[in-house]
């Protein structure tokens, strides 16, 4: 008698969203480390990504509140910002945008203000991940920080935000992103990294808040929906062998398992097989030879850079300055 199979493994069944992205579109990816990530993916595949123009967010709050400074054209003077340990910093912003100069730090910010204000209104999709439902909140005037930049523990009190703020929050800044841009689409993941300086009951609690927010907002929203990130790794890959050293963030198999997942059910057919032709152009571009000077080599760049204009031809909007200038370089 056939022994009985046993599956060891649970499985997510694939999402199935009702539209496609491909490399004609324009995302906007905010919100958590893990954003970077997918973010990062979207950007080697060409695709025209404005990735996290306030620098890494981690609580729903923050986001909402980059979305509306970027449909509102913000804009920051020396003034808004703060000085501590050297350095200039802003409440609404990652470390990543601090400056030695208070001037020069504004102006920066202010860039990527205008140029993700202006991704977001021309975009097809805003990509949202959530990453912690725990804010701090500045004791001076009571206003939510996106960082805290070192400043002491005791200028901070620290909560977890409810479901009903966490869905007041995102859904206000949805409603005003689609004053400027009534197609615009939005998928929320919730970021499977563990924030566990509560402890790992707390964090769970923390989640549970996002999961149950986001569900709300696919719910009650047009055009929202929901990626399964999170799950994936708790829930599918469920082992500390897809995690780092640190036993909270997710490796890079992990992070590739994910992207699989989000590659099969956004991208149709011909944008997978343009996937394929990009990487393999990207990956030669990124090659380095032992003997630059050789005709070997000399023909090894003439077909990737034919391999380039054949591609621009059939999609113009696909922008391969950076490895151009690389094959370029390989030559000298």
């Amino acid at each position: 008698m056939m022994a009985k199979h046993h599956a060891f493994r649970t499985t997510l069944v694939m999402p199935v969203f009702p539209f496609q992205i491909h490399h004609a579109d324009q995302l906007v990816c905010l919100g958590s480390c893990f954003a970077e990530h997918i973010g990062r993916r979207l950007q080697s595949g060409k695709f025209y990504t404005e990735l996290n123009p306030f620098g890494i967010l981690y609580n729903p709050v923050s986001i909402a509140q980059a979305i509306g400074f970027l449909a509102d054209q913000r804009q920051y003077a020396p003034e808004d910002l703060f000085l501590h340990n050297e350095c200039w910093h802003s409440f609404d912003h990652h470390g990543a945008f601090s400056g030695l100069d208070a001037q020069e730090t504004a102006f920066h910010i202010n860039e990527r203000v205008k140029q993700g204000g202006l991704a977001l209104r021309k975009a097809s999709t805003l990509i949202i991940t959530l990453g912690s439902a725990h804010v701090f909140v500045l004791k001076s005037n009571g206003r939510i920080v996106a960082n805290c930049h070192k400043l002491p523990g005791s200028d901070f009190d620290r909560r977890r935000l409810s479901v009903a703020e966490t869905i007041a929050a995102l859904s206000q800044a949805i409603e005003r992103a689609r004053q400027l841009n009534p197609a615009l689409r939005v998928i929320f993941t919730v970021s499977p990294v563990r924030h566990i300086r509560d402890g790992l009951v707390e964090n769970q609690r923390s989640k549970a808040t996002l999961l149950l927010a986001a569900a709300d907002l696919c719910s009650s929203l047009p055009e929202v929906y929901y990626f399964p990130a999170y799950e994936l790794l708790t829930d599918d890959l469920r082992d500390y062998r897809f995690y780092e050293s640190d036993l909270i963030h997710p490796n890079d198999m992990a992070i590739d398992y994910i992207w699989q997942y989000f590659h099969d059910a956004c991208f149709d057919e011909n944008t997978q097989n343009l996937l394929r032709r990009i990487h393999a152009i990207t990956s030669a571009a990124r090659h380095r030879p032992f003997f630059t000077q050789t005709k070997a080599h000399r023909d090894f760049v003439s077909r990737q850079l034919d391999a380039i204009t054949e591609l621009n031809d059939q999609y113009p909007e696909l922008d391969f300055s950076e490895e151009r200038r690389l094959l370029s370089l390989s030559m000298q």
